[in-house]
């Protein structure tokens, strides 16, 4: 169940972040022409198209969005996108998603991209979590949580007003 007492980033907030991982991922890639953002399909793409969008705002960069499709259940299964290989290879590339958690889903997105030669390669987060099961970080993170691993964390991008809850 989700209350007013369990929000940890209201939209006001969720906005902000947007704004400054934006800006962040800008100046590491002031060099470049192009970039692509990467998300994971479901909210991590939601988010991907929020910083995409506020890129398109504040920089003269060519940004490219790309969803990533990866089975959370079975991470092992073929990971695909909705760019070709040739479409990100050489390139700046930032993978993104909503939640870092145990790690699971980012080190298997990172591993697919390992697979071509990039440029420069990020990854990026609204909140992350610090119960990683696997050595993988957040490049530019939103906010930094310390919960107890029975806890969740809940991004709601459903609606005009997004939050982020804890469960």
């Amino acid at each position: 169940m989700t209350t007013e007492s369990n929000i940890i980033l209201d939209n006001i907030q969720i906005n902000q972040k947007i704004k400054r991982i934006a800006y962040q991922i800008y100046e590491n890639n002031s060099n470049e022409t192009e970039v692509i953002i990467a998300g994971i399909a479901g909210n991590g793409f939601i988010f991907a198209e929020k910083l995409v969008a506020t890129l398109q705002e504040i920089s003269a960069l060519t940004i490219i969005i790309c969803e990533v499709h990866i089975n959370k259940k079975k991470p092992l299964e073929a990971i695909s996108t909705t760019l070709d290989v040739a479409d990100y290879k050489n390139k700046s590339l930032v993978l993104v998603d909503d939640v870092l958690n145990s790690g699971t889903t980012l080190i298997y997105g990172v591993k697919h991209f390992l697979d071509v030669p990039l440029k420069r390669f990020k990854t990026a987060v609204l909140v992350n979590r610090n119960h990683k099961k696997y050595p993988v970080k957040a490049d530019f993170k939103g906010v930094s949580l310390s919960t107890s691993i029975k806890e969740h964390i809940q991004v709601d991008f459903s609606n005009q007003e997004a939050k982020a809850y804890l469960l």
